[in-house]
């Protein structure tokens, strides 16, 4: 998951999709989040960002901000961007085309972003308490599409009645 500066999109993403994929049983996705630029790490989540997470029951109180490194792509089978900026951003750190190839928006996977062509979570940073509001909303309803894919293509390669700890790295997917 990556946004700007890791305080407010991407660690609300990166938190509910932990929390979603505990929900849903999956152990075998590593999920992690970071910023394009390194103005805060090493800080916490933004405040607004971690009370909005505590009003829906998630907890951002642990989170600590990074920065994105482009050996990040050799980590990670799936690198979610907050915005097309942060996209166009990922596009040129990649070192190659297997690494542009892993770049996708987060709300790609929400269907109603896809219907509606609104593929960009917006950043709350200089808005009110709706900003952020709105900001998990859309947050959430992209990280449960990319649970619901995850688990598609889990049935399609037949291990979804295996238990994780028996299935091979080819069928972890990582974000």
């Amino acid at each position: 998951m990556v946004c700007t500066g890791n305080i407010c999109r991407s660690p609300m993403a990166d938190v509910i999709l932990r929390h979603l994929l505990a929900d849903a049983g999956i152990d075998d996705v590593e999920v992690s989040s970071s910023g394009m630029g390194g103005w805060h790490v090493g800080e916490g989540a933004d405040r607004r960002t971690v009370s909005t997470l505590a009003r829906h029951g998630y907890d951002g109180a642990s989170h600590i901000a990074s920065q994105f490194d482009p050996r990040d792509f050799d980590r990670y089978d799936l690198v979610l961007a907050a915005d097309r900026g942060h996209q166009r951003a990922l596009h040129r750190a990649a070192r190659t085309d297997a690494d542009r190839a892993k770049v996708r928006l987060l709300r790609e996977f929400d269907p109603a972003a896809v219907a509606a062509g609104t593929l960009e979570v917006d950043d709350p940073w200089y808005g009110v308490t709706a900003d952020f509001e709105r900001c998990l909303r859309e947050v959430e309803a992209a990280c449960r599409g990319l649970i619901e894919t995850l688990q598609a293509l889990d049935h399609a390669d037949g291990t979804a009645d295996r238990p994780a700890a028996d299935r091979t790295d080819a069928t972890k997917d990582e974000s």
